[in-house]
């Protein structure tokens, strides 16, 4: 069965917020691996919350069904949510289970289409970004080999600065930071030839760096997965 997913950019006022918005209407199983985020999903008869993941799971639209969601940009979700993101991790949460009778009467509006999901995250949208933090994120984004590379030189204490952002975007910057370089690798996937050539791309010391976190993202072994992008 085709699969069809697509992201567009998200409104310029969310655009700070938001990393994208994304439509699902394809019905084949799909392997959801870590990519840093929270994301707000309407699917069916549903609108929940989900993740951020340090595993692989399986996401299949049902028949029928147009699923849809706003991808936050790492760190920014909590101002929405109204909670750290760690106590999102690795979970799926009904906005009612999250904001009571609040999450119940949006999730309401949203199926009747009285609602978007941007105008969930607009009315509840709060607060500014973490500077540091997101500081912090832009150099682990960047290509750093190590974590204590990217911690150098900010004001703040090194112990404070992993609290915050591990609160802010739902892991320490050391799973980030594998994150990044995974989907580093997942974004060169097709246009680097084999696996060593792609782990020297994407920033890793060496293949079995990227076959280890493959294992542990994608739930595959590397070769199986990143030929399927091909």
């Amino acid at each position: 069965m085709a699969t069809v997913y697509r992201e567009t950019t998200a409104p310029g006022a969310l655009s700070a917020v938001v990393r994208c918005l994304w439509e699902d209407t394809g019905q084949a199983p799909k392997r959801i691996v870590p990519d840093g985020c929270v994301d707000l999903v309407e699917c069916g008869d549903e609108v929940f919350v989900a993740g951020p993941d340090t595993t692989a799971w399986t996401w299949e639209t049902p028949p029928g069904v147009r699923a849809r969601g706003v991808r936050f940009t790492p760190g920014r979700a909590g101002g929405v949510l109204g909670l750290g993101a760690d106590e999102l991790r690795d979970q799926r949460v009904s906005l009612a289970d999250l904001w009571g009778k609040e999450g119940e009467s949006l999730a309401d509006r949203v199926l009747s289409g009285a609602a978007s999901l941007t105008d969930v995250v607009a009315e509840r949208r709060a607060g500014r970004a973490d500077r540091e933090v997101s500081a912090l994120i832009a150099r682990l984004d960047s290509g750093v080999p190590r974590v204590s590379a990217a911690l150098a030189r900010f004001p703040t204490g090194e112990r404070q600065l992993r609290r915050r952002f591990t609160f802010a975007v739902g892991y320490g910057p050391a799973t980030y930071l594998r994150v990044s370089r995974f989907q580093r690798a997942i974004a060169l996937a097709s246009s680097v030839p084999d696996l060593a050539s792609l782990a020297f791309s994407a920033g890793y010391a060496d293949q079995a760096h990227l076959s280890r976190d493959c294992r542990e993202f994608a739930g595959v072994k590397a070769s199986e997965f990143f030929r399927a992008r091909k």
